[in-house]
C-alpha cells in the first residue's frame, strides 16, 4: 500500500482534515531560508504536532544549517520524523540520524538520492530549486526516480508537483513507498483544499493497490 504524507500544514482545521482524509503523515515546515506561505513558527509547529492522534506520524520539515540546529528544533517541536532539505551533506545527515533518535528523511533531487540513501532512514525525491529546497510545485523525471527505487534499500518517497490529477500515474510509474504533496492540495498558499486532500489520498492508495480510482 502506498503511504501518503500531506505537507505544509499551517492550522488545526487543515491538520484535522488531513487526518480525516487518511494521511499517514502530516508535515510542518519550520525554519527554512526560502519564502513560503507554508512555514510556521516553532511554537506553532509544536502545538500542531501535539494535536495529532496516535498512529498518524508528524514530520518536522526544515533546512538546518547544522546537525545541532536540527536537533534543537526537534527538541522543541517533538515530531516523529525530521525531514531535511538540501542544506546538510550526506555524512551530516548520517550524524543527525545517529543522534536524533527519530526517523530522518533526506529530501533531495533524483541525482543525489542514491548517495543520501546510505545515511538516512528514507529519501524523499523532490524537484529542488537552486537553494536545495523542495516545494517548487514542479514535477521531475519519474523514470529517473523509478531507477532510484530500484537502486536503494531504504524507502523512497516521491514528491514534486503531485496533485490529485497526476498522483495515480506517478505511483504506477515510480512504485514509491510513499507520496508527498503540499501545494498540490491547496486552495491558496498555505491553506488546504480538504476535498483535494481526500482525492489525493484515495487515488494514491488505489493506484498503489492496483485498483481504479
Amino acid at each position: 500500500m502506498t503511504r501518503v504524507k500531506l505537507c505544509g500544514v499551517t492550522n488545526e482545521a487543515d491538520r484535522d482534515a488531513a487526518v480525516d482524509a487518511g494521511a499517514d503523515a502530516v508535515g510542518f515546515i519550520v525554519d527554512v531560508p526560502v519564502d513560503t506561505p507554508r512555514e510556521v513558527t516553532v511554537d506553532r509547529a509544536a502545538e500542531l504536532v501535539a494535536g495529532l492522534p496516535p498512529f498518524v506520524s508528524s514530520v518536522l520539515v526544515t533546512m538546518p544549517k547544522s546537525v545541532q540546529a536540527a536537533m534543537a528544533l526537534q527538541r522543541e517541536v517533538r515530531a516523529d520524523t525530521i525531514q531535511v532539505h538540501g542544506t546538510l551533506p550526506p555524512e551530516y545527515v548520517g550524524g543527525l540520524r545517529s543522534r536524533a533518535r527519530v526517523t530522518v528523511v533526506a529530501a533531495v533531487g533524483p541525482d543525489e538520492a542514491v548517495e543520501y540513501a546510505d545515511h538516512a532512514d528514507a529519501v524523499l525525491v523532490d524537484s529542488v530549486d537552486d537553494a536545495g529546497g523542495g516545494g517548487t510545485g514542479e514535477t521531475h523525471d519519474w523514470e529517473r526516480t523509478r531507477e532510484v527505487v530500484d537502486s536503494v534499500d531504504v524507502p523512497v518517497v516521491l514528491a514534486g508537483g503531485l496533485t490529485p490529477d497526476n498522483v495515480a500515474d506517478a505511483v504506477e510509474t515510480v512504485g514509491p513507498y510513499a507520496v508527498d504533496t503540499a501545494s498540490g492540495v491547496e486552495r491558496e498558499g498555505g491553506v488546504k483544499d480538504h476535498d483535494a486532500m481526500e482525492q489525493f489520498v484515495a487515488r494514491a492508495r488505489a493506484a498503489g493497490a492496483g485498483e481504479a480510482a
